[in-house]
């Protein structure tokens, strides 16, 4: 199970920034502008030789005084309750002041690790101000500065060190896992009871209905699988709205459990930005996936050709992900979503040989000459297959930041086009072999 690492401040103190630092990409939305983040938007980072989920929170007000505020705080809270370290970041420029306290004593209450990073320190003169943070009770201030890199191995460290130990969900089978995730109230428990064919869960139209976690072992076809239902493993604390924002980190947690997600949407309201940011963390730790739309009774049938076409369109960027229009009030496709999960699951198992491999991608690099780079382009030694679940290729080359993201679709796309992979992401990695020289022998593309 991966840690959850939540990083709590008040507004405008760098927590977008330092976000995007330690997932080393441009995640979270930076503005100079107090209460840019509202939502909480979430990453899978490696932290010092760690895998965590790593969570960037809205700007907390202790007192709100508007309804988004109110909003903004009740989700914070819902980080920090399932958060396994707390970042508490502060601002230098600012020094110690009210709300800085205010929020120190919630941390407090919540009794898990915190670390104290206090954020903008960019010269000497401002790092003599950061012991003036002592005062908060978390021990040693961690001078850093977001923007400019500073500080964060001592911050990786310190957060690597209060992690919880590696924990294992014992399985009893060793056959494919499957996750229903989804935002509440789009039907996943009355679909897990429609694949299962008995009321197994509870079924409600109140968000949030199912408590338990509700691990099930289903027997199809001569197959063992694992359904796993994430409405609800039991809640530590209750929090009677925003329930969206505090499944989206159970949805994390039961993705990275399983081999493949079926995410679960409702046809009345296609794919919302919530559905959009589970099915891209689904590609991002490279699960495999199946897109149900649920409710698809309620859908007129005189509209339903033009929003298939709609949320094919939102799904574009996961092309080899299968479709399938169910009700699982009425029994429509479910039959379908089974099957559709163990062909994937097959094909997350598939191994392509060495010389294949590296054949077929020079083949491809040939027809479509790899990026350049002023002078410098991109060389292609050797590319072999490294493991299944999820199929990962590793790629010689001579500069890996040569790589471009549309040349990295095309050739992902090629190997779809020959070898399937359907309905899984695949993993490329690309690492640097030193250039041969003259007197060398060797393939270059």
């Amino acid at each position: 199970m991966k840690p959850v690492v939540a990083i709590v401040g008040r507004a405008n103190v760098g927590k977008s920034t330092l976000f995007n630092r330690l997932a080393a990409k441009p995640v979270a939305i930076v503005e100079g502008i107090s209460g840019t983040t509202r939502d909480r938007v979430f990453a899978d980072v490696q932290c010092g030789g760690r895998e965590i989920i790593l969570i960037d929170t809205g700007g907390l007000e202790i007192k709100p005084n508007s309804s988004l505020d109110q909003k903004i705080k009740q989700q914070v809270g819902l980080a920090i309750s399932e958060a396994d370290v707390i970042i508490f970041l502060v601002d230098v420029r600012d020094g110690v002041i009210a709300a800085d306290q205010e929020i120190a004593g919630l941390l407090r209450s919540s009794q898990k690790p915190v670390i104290m990073a206090v954020n903008k320190v960019d010269n000497l003169k401002l790092e003599s101000q950061v012991a003036d943070f002592y005062q908060l009770g978390f021990g040693t201030p961690l001078a850093i500065s977001a923007y400019h890199a500073r500080g964060m191995n001592d911050l990786i460290r310190n957060v690597t060190s209060h992690l919880p130990q590696p924990s294992f969900i014992p399985t009893k089978t060793r056959g494919a896992k499957l996750a229903i995730v989804g935002r509440p109230n789009v039907g996943k428990s009355m679909l897990l009871n429609a694949i299962l064919g008995e009321d197994r869960a509870i079924v409600d139209d109140v968000p949030g209905t199912t408590r338990d976690a509700l691990d099930t072992i289903l027997r199809y076809d001569g197959h063992e699988i694992l359904l796993i239902d994430t409405a609800g493993i039991r809640r530590r604390t209750r929090v009677d709205t925003n329930v969206e924002y505090y499944s989206s980190i159970r949805a994390l947690r039961a993705i990275n459990r399983a081999d493949i997600a079926l995410l679960v949407i409702d046809a009345s309201e296609l794919i919302t930005a919530q559905d959009m940011r589970i099915a891209s963390y689904i590609r991002e730790v490279f699960k495999g996936m199946v897109l149900v739309v649920n409710k698809w009774d309620l859908m007129p049938r005189e509209r339903r050709e033009m929003c298939a076409q709609q949320i094919k369109q939102q799904l574009n960027f996961m092309p080899y992900v299968p479709i399938i229009y169910a009700s699982a009030k009425f029994g429509q496709g479910i039959n379908e979503i089974i099957p559709q999960a163990l062909r994937i699951f097959q094909e997350r198992q598939k191994q392509l040989s060495d010389p294949v491999v590296d054949t077929f991608i020079k083949g491809a690099a040939a027809a479509h000459k790899p990026p350049q780079v002023g002078s410098k382009r991109l060389k292609i030694f050797h590319v072999h297959q490294a493991e299944v679940d999820p199929p990962t290729f590793i790629f010689s080359v001579n500069d890996p930041h040569l790589i471009s993201t549309p040349y990295e679709r095309y050739l992902e796309n090629r190997l779809r086009q020959t070898f399937g992979f359907y309905g899984t992401a695949l993993r490329f990695i690309f690492t640097k072999t030193p250039v041969r020289t003259s007197g060398e022998r060797g393939d270059k593309i």
